[in-house]
């Protein structure tokens, strides 16, 4: 939401609802404010609906939420936030981006919630503010955005753009609102409100830490899995990778296959396999650039482990990001 509001109350809030946007990470925007509203005992924000043509909009688990406005009809507010999830750019069309930019000529600050923020990339209404989105999209949106200040936060609120990266991120930036608005003491009460153990400041990690991702606290491993994601494009040698964190190749492999049960080689495949498949979802980088760029020496080599992995072949992940709005 926008950094300093001068309006009367209640303040009023947008939200852009795509198809297939996140239910979650939507109500973990409201519910926020619909709390503080009732524990201040006053309005103290106000929110409505907006669907691309004030019809119902379906999000990814297949709820149904009723809109309050089209584009056309929704009133001037002073922010709105693009809620999406998946393949938000189905919807791009040049009437959305027009719409954006009257937003902004207008004065609406604008924001995305998830990948709302590839509407905003797409429409060049980042350039010179600092963005994030959910961890899984961040690589791809760097890849294709290169120029724009993509950070993992959880959030990011500015003068004039916000985004948070989805899920319950939308929780904190709503709590941080709501403290800076109406004071820590508030925003508190509606964090314990929610079964929220702490307020997360925007620059809390968004995903959990290797030791509870991988189920291990064994140092070696732990480093090991962080140096492969910090090499995907030029993977290390085993051996070398070994020798980085000061053990042996067998100590290696008996550490991955007791811990993770599994080969650290076939960990490493892995993990360049899912940094690929996103690339292949959400940029327009061809097969090969993508397979170099996860640290396959050709093409073949690379459709090859894809589909003796995902069981499709890479071109069938294709979706095909860039495809120009209609109108």
């Amino acid at each position: 939401m926008r950094l300093h509001y001068a309006g009367p109350l209640p303040e009023p809030i947008g939200f852009l609802l795509l198809p297939r946007f996140s239910m979650m990470a939507f109500f973990s925007a409201v519910e926020p404010l619909r709390i503080a509203n009732r524990i201040a005992g006053e309005t103290l924000f106000t929110w409505r609906v907006i669907s691309l043509d004030s019809a119902p909009v379906t999000a990814s688990n297949d709820m149904t939420l009723l809109a309050d406005d089209s584009l056309e009809s929704a009133p001037a507010l002073p922010s709105i936030a693009i809620c999406a999830s998946f393949e938000p750019e189905e919807r791009l069309t040049r009437r959305l981006l027009r719409w954006l930019h009257q937003r902004d000529q207008d004065g609406c600050v604008l924001g995305g919630i998830d990948t709302g923020s590839l509407i905003l990339a797409r429409a060049d209404l980042l350039t010179g503010h600092r963005v994030t989105l959910h961890w899984e999209s961040l690589p791809a949106f760097r890849e294709r955005f290169p120029e724009l200040d993509a950070v993992e936060s959880l959030f990011e609120v500015g003068p004039r753009r916000f985004s948070c990266a989805g899920g319950a991120a939308a929780m904190d930036m709503m709590l941080d609102l709501i403290a800076r608005r109406h004071g820590e003491a508030l925003a508190a009460a509606v964090s314990e409100q929610l079964i929220h153990a702490r307020m997360r400041p925007r620059h809390d990690q968004q995903r959990q830490d290797l030791t509870q991702r991988l189920g291990t606290h064994k140092h070696s491993v732990i480093e090991a899995v962080a140096l492969m994601e910090r090499h995907l494009e030029a993977p290390l040698p085993l051996a070398r990778l070994a020798a980085r964190i000061g053990i042996s190749l067998r100590q290696l492999q008996r550490l991955f296959e007791q811990e993770l049960g599994e080969r650290p080689r076939d960990h490493y495949l892995r993990l360049r396999l899912q940094r690929a498949r996103q690339l292949l979802r959400e940029t327009d980088r061809d097969i090969l650039s993508i397979g170099l760029a996860c640290g396959f020496t050709s093409a073949s080599s690379f459709s090859r482990a894809y589909k003796q992995h995902f069981g499709a072949s890479p071109r069938h992940a294709r979706r095909g990001p860039d495809t120009p709005p209609t109108a």
